[in-house]
Parts: structure tokens; C-alpha cells; sequence
């Protein structure tokens, strides 16, 4: 059996009880130096270091752990690994039989970051109650934000592949729809004409049905068209606009379908807000998928509140509804596609909305709380202070 290999410090350890106090000394400082060596290595590493003990209380903690988990530079005595990540649990002390724990978490605190932990046990000589445990942090937030970008990015070309054919099968059925309502519409004044005046009030009930359906049919074409416009990017054709006068016309566009919700719509808008440069067609867009994801959320006899104002720098437009809210844990994927909330929903919404903001150079946030209700907040460039928001 090979003979344990020591070091020269061991040796001098194995000596204790016969130094004198000036080895001593000599000793103590030389272990401080090699303690100093060790630390700064740990503080050095990019990747966080924590010690556990097997209670879960932090006994070191270098300092990128410190900066990922939010610790700070005070002593440690009191901080545990439960409240840093919780609903993380210790392995059970069994031996070094108990398997290394890979978990990849997210944090909110002291910013949002996702990261990736490694645990592994480890004891002093072997010794049960001297168990402890190596926690390995791995700050992964960009791989995860440019894995998801890649994603999005191969999830939208085939989206709009298959929104092209879906248009398109659309397209022959709407076609026919609309002149066959036409022909049903010149067979209906025919009648009018011809047929007595008892008969005249069926037939004007017929031709309002007719003109309703056409109405539909053109409403149909329009969404099919706006989000075909949408799902391709195009730069938008910039021109000086009046939010106010485009938020009118959406809201009167709307008028029908928040009647028929239940839903009362308030609108502060001053008469005399800074014009911006923008899209109206695009605009439209944004304020059509706001008002209807604020009419959805809530139920009849809702209201949903519109205001504006603006400083030196900006234009604000807020939509404020007081349906369920978001929760906390969904607040962060809203702009992600294919993310939503509601049954129904195609979660392109937001995604569609943030990317015309960014083409304006400007922005959008979102605040909700649940129980309670969520505002949307444009924040549009004054046109002689215009900046393009990069990605």
C-alpha cells in the first residue's frame, strides 16, 4: 500500500505540539498566507463558490456568488442556502453515496438572471459530521436569452410560412362569401321593388343581415391582412401623426366588440399632444391588440381607462384595465411568442406590439398586479428627438 503523500505544511502541522511561540507565529502566518492565496483565487473564478454546511447555512461565499444571489459584503453567519434559492432542499446525509444536484433556476433578485447549480458533497478526512457541501453557481441568462432568440427566430420564419398558406386558403372562401352576398344583396332590391309593402319590412331585415355579414367579411379580410402585415417584418413608413386621431379611429373600429363585452372605455387624450413620427397602419396594430387584450381581461362592466401626456423628451400613452392582472411568474414571458395567458390565445399579440414600439424607437412596459388590473405603458420619441432602441 503507497505511503500517503504530505506536504511541507502538513509536516509542520504533524509538529504542532513541539513548536515554540516564535514557529508559532512563523506558522500562523504563513497559514494566513495561504488562506489569502485561496480566497483570492476563489474571488477570481467568474463562476460563484458556495461552502454549506449541513444545515444549509452559507460558511463561504466568493464574490461572484455574492454578486448572482445578492449577498452582501457582511459576515455570513446568519444566511442560509433555503432563503437565497428557495424550495432548493439539501440531499439527504447519506454518506458519498448522495449524487451531485444540477437544478437551473431563476432569480429576481438582486436582477432577473437565470443560472445554473451544481452541488456537490464533501467531508473533511472522511468525516460524517464534518459534511459539507461545494455549491457551483454558472450565470446562464445569456446562453438561455440567445437559445430562446434562435428559436423564436426559426419559430417565426416557419410562422410565417404557414401564415402565408393559411391567408391564402382564406382568401378563396372570403372571395366567395363576399359575392355571393353581393348577389344575394341585388336579389333582395328586386324584391323590394317587386313585392308589397306588407313584405317590405321582412326584406329590409334581410338586407340589414346582408350588410352586417358584409361588414363581418371585410373585418375578417382586414385582421387576416394586419396580421399578415405584421408577422413580416417591414420597416415602418414614418410620417407626422396625431396618436389622438389614430386611437379614435381604432376605438370607433372597436366600438361594436366592447359593447358587446360590456366593457366602458375612458379616454383622456389633451387636444394638444406633441405629434410623433410614426406608422398609422402600424399604430393601428398596436392599439387594436392593447384594446382587445384589456376588453378580454375583463369581465362585463369593466373599464378600461386610455391617457396621455408628454414631457421634453417623450410622448406616454397608457392603457389601464381592471380585469384579473398577471401573475408575477408570467409578467416576464409576455413578450415571447407563442407565450399567452388566455385559452384561446396565439400569444403573438405583445410580441407584435414590442416589435413595431422598437421599429418607432420606442418602448413598451407592462405593470399588473393580480386581483387588480394591468397598465400598458408607449412610450414614443418626440419627432425632433427621435432615438432607435437597439435589441
Amino acid at each position: 500500500m503507497a505511503a500517503k503523500k504530505t506536504s511541507p505544511l502538513d509536516r509542520v502541522l504533524g509538529r504542532l505540539d513541539s513548536l515554540d511561540s516564535v514557529n508559532l507565529a512563523n506558522l500562523a502566518q504563513r497559514l494566513a498566507r495561504e488562506r489569502a492565496l485561496f480566497e483570492g483565487v476563489f474571488h477570481t473564478l467568474q463562476e460563484g463558490l458556495l461552502v454549506i454546511d449541513a444545515d444549509g447555512r452559507i460558511e463561504f461565499a466568493n464574490a461572484a456568488a455574492r454578486r448572482l444571489v445578492g449577498l452582501g459584503d457582511g459576515e455570513l453567519a446568519d444566511e442560509t442556502l433555503a432563503r437565497l434559492v428557495p424550495g432548493l432542499r439539501l440531499p439527504v446525509a447519506d454518506d458519498a453515496a448522495t449524487p451531485v444536484v444540477t437544478r437551473e433556476l431563476e432569480l429576481t433578485y438582486p436582477e432577473p438572471r437565470a443560472l445554473r447549480l451544481y452541488m456537490v458533497p464533501f467531508s473533511a478526512e472522511g468525516r460524517a459530521e464534518a459534511r459539507r457541501f461545494a455549491v457551483i453557481l454558472a450565470d446562464i441568462t445569456r446562453e438561455k436569452a440567445d437559445t430562446e432568440e434562435r428559436i423564436a427566430t426559426e419559430s417565426a420564419a416557419s410562422l410565417r410560412l404557414l401564415a402565408a398558406g393559411v391567408a391564402h386558403e382564406l382568401g378563396n372562401p372570403l372571395n366567395s362569401l363576399t359575392i355571393h352576398l353581393q348577389l344575394i344583396g341585388r336579389k333582395l332590391k328586386k324584391l323590394q321593388a317587386a313585392r308589397a309593402p306588407a313584405a317590405a319590412k321582412d326584406t329590409a331585415a334581410l338586407a340589414e343581415s346582408v350588410r352586417v355579414c358584409e361588414a363581418e367579411v371585410a373585418r375578417l379580410d382586414g385582421i387576416v391582412t394586419n396580421f399578415l402585415e405584421a408577422l413580416r417584418p417591414r420597416p415602418p413608413d414614418l410620417a407626422e401623426t396625431d396618436l389622438t386621431t389614430v386611437l379614435d379611429e381604432v376605438l370607433r373600429f372597436q366600438q361594436r366588440e366592447l359593447q358587446d363585452r360590456g366593457v366602458a372605455v375612458e379616454a383622456e387624450t389633451p387636444a394638444a399632444l406633441p405629434h410623433v413620427m410614426a406608422d398609422r397602419d402600424q399604430l393601428k396594430q398596436v392599439f387594436f391588440n392593447l384594446i382587445r387584450n384589456a376588453a378580454e381581461a375583463m369581465p362585463p362592466g369593466g373599464r378600461l381607462r386610455i391617457r396621455t401626456r408628454a414631457d421634453d423628451d417623450s410622448v406616454w400613452m397608457l392603457f389601464a384595465d381592471d380585469g384579473g392582472g398577471i401573475r408575477q411568474e408570467d409578467l416576464i414571458k409576455l413578450f415571447q411568442p407563442y407565450h399567452t395567458t388566455k385559452p384561446n390565445g396565439h400569444g403573438l399579440g405583445l410580441m407584435i406590439v414590442q416589435r413595431i414600439m422598437r421599429a418607432h424607437g420606442g418602448q413598451v412596459g407592462i405593470e399588473s398586479k393580480e386581483g387588480v388590473g394591468t397598465v400598458v405603458t408607449l412610450q414614443f420619441p418626440r419627432k425632433d428627438r427621435r432615438v432607435r432602441m437597439l435589441k
